[in-house]
């Protein structure tokens, strides 16, 4: 390891491990100053800033932290008309939230009331240091998201139009989340219903019921919230240039075959099929040690936007940002010791 990521390690030792003082540490390190490793006297090199501030935003925690307050669940009967409810299971389930799609009269269809709360509950959910997984569900059978509300949209001005679709990419951008994300999809997801799965780390489909498909050519649109930009970035330009050319829809088990979804399940009585192998996912990740899941979603997320060399460099610095804490300190103890480890998340 370098000189640059061993000062960081440093500096890091006296601080929250998951907070700005580590990233202040590596933006000093010689690994990122303008010499190229020379530790020369320049400062930082700009191209680093924008990920750094990332990985802080990513990693700290809000302060002062207050538990997630659920919606839609039984201990809030109240807020069942709520078109997003959110849930954070409890028991052996604890760590995993919900966020349900709530809005039959319109399949979900993203209007403004919906796209309102969506952000309202994500902006919740990230206060939250108990939420290790985030699974979207729909509470409309037959539906995961239907996609842009164009009733709704007929009725607003082209000005109104722009400021909404820039919303939407901005929805898309939150929901990008810190920790793991998991799209159920047990219906439709079209058109912007597709693009907030796409936004998610992980797709678990229905294989027969679930269709999907970025059909804005076929309403003389294109796709608006990120889909021309992270349908490419799944399954590469030229099937990507396809499926929006035609606004073809998929199965489950057709999107599975592509690698759109990482998971098609047969549909069961209950149409919650999708929902349920999503929930196991969620329970697989549950375990895991929650520091290191999100700095290697962001490893991931921001290396491959880079060359392989930048990439090896971001990874770099969140293995360094993983060391002082005690999860990895627990990890190594639980294998000397032949248990299983109980990650805190510190």
């Amino acid at each position: 390891m370098s000189s640059g990521f061993l000062q960081a390690q440093g500096a890091a030792q006296g601080s929250r491990p998951v907070g700005g003082a580590v990233c202040k540490g590596l933006e000093q390190s010689s690994e990122l100053s303008a010499g190229g490793g020379g530790g020369g006297p320049s400062g930082p090199f700009p191209k680093w800033a924008p990920m750094l501030r990332v990985l802080t935003s990513t990693l700290r925690f809000p302060r002062p932290w207050k538990p997630l307050e659920t919606r839609g669940c039984s201990s809030n009967p109240g807020a069942a008309g709520r078109e997003i409810q959110v849930c954070a299971l409890a028991g052996p389930n604890q760590g995993i939230a919900e966020i349900l799609m709530n809005r039959p009269s319109a399949r979900n269809a993203l209007g403004n009331v919906f796209v309102s709360q969506l952000l309202e509950a994500l902006a919740q959910l990230r206060e939250d240091r108990q939420v290790r997984v985030l699974i979207f569900r729909s509470g409309v059978k037959g539906v995961f998201c239907a996609g842009a509300d164009l009733k709704e949209r007929e009725q607003m001005s082209e000005a109104e139009v722009g400021l909404f679709v820039q919303r939407l990419r901005g929805l898309m951008t939150e929901i990008a989340f810190p920790a793991p994300t998991i799209a159920a999809m047990d219906g439709f997801a079209l058109g912007g219903g597709l693009e907030l799965a796409l936004a998610c780390d992980l797709r678990v489909a229905a294989a027969s019921s679930a269709v999907m498909g970025l059909i804005e050519t076929t309403r003389g649109l294109l796709p608006g919230a990120g889909g021309t930009q992270r349908l490419p970035r799944c399954l590469g330009v030229a099937l990507a240039k396809e499926l929006i050319f035609t606004g073809r829809r998929l199965s489950g088990a057709q999107a599975q075959a592509l690698g759109l979804v990482n998971h098609a399940v047969a549909q069961n009585e209950e149409g919650n099929a999708a929902y349920h192998r999503a929930r196991a996912l969620a329970q697989e990740i549950l375990p895991q040690a929650p520091i290191a899941v999100r700095l290697s979603k962001v490893a991931i997320d921001r290396g491959i936007e880079v060359d392989i060399a930048s990439g090896m460099a971001i990874e770099g610095i969140c293995y360094a940002q993983n060391i002082p804490t005690r999860d990895r300190l627990e990890g190594m103890a639980a294998f000397r010791e032949k248990r299983l480890p109980r990650f805190v998340g510190e």
